[in-house]
């Protein structure tokens, strides 16, 4: 009997989440926002920071070091999970290779009142970072963190995938 069969056994929402249109997405747009913050702080960001106030241009580039390691973060952990949908890694290798993406929440600005004070664009990007953040670590939750429903203990990502491999191997 498959686990599809035994109502006892849960499925990894998480797991096809991960490996659906969705998360296709998700990339997508974390890849996006990735390159449209390095143009923005390349080019036209470099400009309005030189016409802020020297406590401003401060922030402001406090701000961009926030953003720069919030989406290259989220990038590492989009790609590594990339690397497992397209075969490249197995879960397990994910795994082992997860504990070097720290996916942390961060707050949007040290003083929120200086935040507002900061370009427009830089402000909307982080903004966007912060809700795709948000995104990221909840699938990442859902894949690495999953339970027992039943049992109330930790399922291996391991256990995991053996479950999802006899519901797909040829009968």
């Amino acid at each position: 009997m498959s686990f599809l069969e035994d109502p006892q056994q849960p499925l990894s929402f998480g797991q096809r989440l991960a490996t659906s249109e969705a998360f296709r997405s998700l990339f997508r747009e974390g890849m996006g926002l990735v390159e449209e913050a390095a143009a923005y702080l390349d080019g036209p960001g470099r400009f309005e920071a030189k016409g802020l106030p020297r406590p401003d241009a401060l922030a402001y580039a406090s701000e961009s070091m926030r953003l720069t390691t919030r989406l290259m973060q989220i990038a590492s952990w989009l790609l590594l999970q990339r690397a497992v949908n397209e075969g490249e890694l197995t879960q397990v290798q994910a795994t082992a290779e997860k504990h070097k993406v720290k996916l942390s929440r961060q707050e949007l600005a040290s003083n929120p009142e200086t935040f507002r004070r900061l370009p427009k664009k830089l402000q909307e990007l982080g903004s966007q970072s912060m809700r795709l953040q948000e995104r990221v670590m909840h699938l990442d939750r859902l894949l690495y963190s999953s339970v027992d429903v039943g049992m109330g203990r930790p399922i291996s990502v391991h256990l995991q995938m053996e479950r999802l491999q006899q519901v797909f191997q040829p009968a």
